[in-house]
């Protein structure tokens, strides 16, 4: 079993370093800061993690979805340019996994890795954040812009409606919706948002996982449960099941 992560969407996560600031509304109640300042540590710094995680990876022997820098931002300007050079060769070490780069600071990628970089690379997909229309439209055009196999977009917690997602849908091959979540007074997502978004993907043909609509309860497992309209919607790109399959042996 390759699964190590609570998170749906993911098989595992990989942290090279951890430590970020705030620079979207969507960061507002970041859990990395809550827990973080929990156990007394800054969570504004941004220190490399220890040896034996940031190799992890090259570990894990059976292929994995991995989820990387869960508590941090691959592409956050104050991260020591080795490190992210030393994490780059890692990930092309092991086309084994599917890497996945998610990313609300896409303005820093031409200046971080080569342009080429991930269409060489394609088992790593590069992905941005947009909790609102404005944060689409402001990042979907810088990652849409890089060359890669595949490209993908987290719309957790959702923040406002998106009734031109599908303008960007034609260069996404995945999306990941969500509310907020398992905190005293979250911000709530309007089901007609979800709604949208579902009915966008399903007009384009890209895949879409809505992974909670988000609240202070728990409903089977899910923040808010996971249910819209009756249904689940937990879709993966083909790319990303046929990993699975071929690792489960299904």
């Amino acid at each position: 079993m390759a699964k190590i992560s609570a998170i749906e969407w993911t098989d595992a996560t990989w942290n090279p370093w951890i430590g970020c600031n705030k620079v979207s509304p969507g960061c507002k109640n970041c859990y990395m800061f809550r827990d973080r300042a929990r156990f007394g540590h800054d969570p504004t710094e941004i220190r490399m993690t220890a040896k034996k995680t940031f190799t992890s990876p090259l570990r894990w022997k059976e292929g994995r979805i991995v989820f990387v820098c869960s508590w941090s931002d691959f592409f956050h300007p104050r991260v020591n340019p080795a490190w992210r050079q030393m994490a780059l060769e890692l990930m092309a070490d092991c086309p084994h996994h599917i890497f996945l780069v998610l990313t609300k600071r896409p303005e820093y990628i031409s200046q971080m890795v080569p342009f080429d970089w991930f269409e060489r690379n394609p088992h790593v997909w590069l992905g941005f954040s947009a909790e609102n229309a404005e944060m689409l439209n402001l990042r979907a055009p810088l990652v849409c812009g890089v060359p890669a196999a595949g490209h993908f977009v987290s719309i957790e917690p959702m923040l406002g409606a998106m009734p031109k997602l599908y303008e960007w849908l034609p260069f996404l091959q995945w999306c990941i919706t969500g509310g907020e979540s398992d905190l005293s007074n979250p911000r709530p997502s309007n089901p007609d948002w979800f709604r949208s978004v579902r009915d966008q993907c399903y007009e384009y043909g890209v895949p879409l996982h809505h992974k909670q609509n988000g609240g202070r309860k728990k409903i089977d497992g899910a923040w808010g449960g996971r249910l819209l309209d009756g249904q689940i919607l937990d879709a993966f790109p083909p790319e990303l099941l046929a990993l699975r399959e071929a690792r489960d042996g299904a």
